[in-house]
């Protein structure tokens, strides 16, 4: 194989590479025929089992404080959060006081 060959070899493989990441890296609300869509519900994950967005002080995903925190969210089936029910309350598509 010669230079031309390889490199061009090297920047196709790049290419695919890159494409197979991008759609892995779709967003959990992107419907997919094998994947419902999701939403974010807000108070219903265990303490540092949230999604993302634990509030001032934290920085993501995993680092909520304590059960069920109103301004912790999860991702769930879309259309579900209102029926998930937890001591607390029930879930809320926004930031709930807890």
């Amino acid at each position: 194989m010669n230079r031309t060959q390889m490199i061009a070899s090297g920047a196709l493989a790049a290419a695919l590479a890159a494409g197979a990441g991008a759609a892995l890296a779709a967003a959990p609300g992107d419907a997919k025929a094998d994947r419902p869509a999701m939403e974010k519900c807000y108070g219903v994950s265990l303490a540092g089992k949230n999604d993302c967005a634990a509030g001032p002080g934290t920085s993501c995903a995993g680092t909520s404080t304590r059960d069920y925190q109103g301004n912790a969210w999860k991702y769930v089936p879309k259309g579900t959060c209102a029926k998930i029910t937890t001591p607390k309350g029930p879930g809320s598509l926004t930031p709930v006081e807890r």
